[in-house]
């Protein structure tokens, strides 16, 4: 059976690394999903959520915030600005960001800030969902 190898690597950190089945990343376009034998991609990434079926163990939730993913014989690289994973977000404190950039002024750096929370907020509901605590 063919298998990705896929990278999350942040700015600051590697922040996931394995063999999967799959992975749907955000992109400008749409979503994008990849599998074994995928042609090759190189893409921008927006803020959103990254998932991943690993071949072994639960889905990996990423809430990403900018970057790029680049995919060639069958080897998967997300390099993103910031990368967090869905069980490390303190959901109170995004819902709580969020709240505080939707009640702000309307400049663009107070949209980007609403655009993180949200990812960051959608990622934790992600995880949820599935039943990942």
């Amino acid at each position: 059976m063919s298998e990705l190898h896929v990278s999350v690597v942040a700015v600051d950190r590697n922040v996931w690394s394995g063999a999967a089945k799959s992975i749907v990343a955000k992109t400008p376009e749409g979503e994008i999903g990849i599998l074994p034998g995928h042609e090759p991609v190189l893409s921008l990434l927006v803020n959103g959520v990254v998932r991943i079926e690993p071949v072994e163990g639960s889905k990996v939730v990423i809430a990403v915030h900018g970057g790029f993913l680049a995919f060639d014989s069958n080897e998967c690289r997300v390099l993103a600005e910031v990368a967090e994973l869905a069980g490390d977000i303190d959901v109170a404190r995004a819902e709580a960001a969020l709240a505080k950039a939707k009640a702000g002024e309307e400049t663009p750096e107070a949209l980007a800030a609403i655009h993180r929370a949200e990812t960051r907020v959608k990622a934790a509901a992600t995880l949820s969902a599935a039943g990942m605590h």
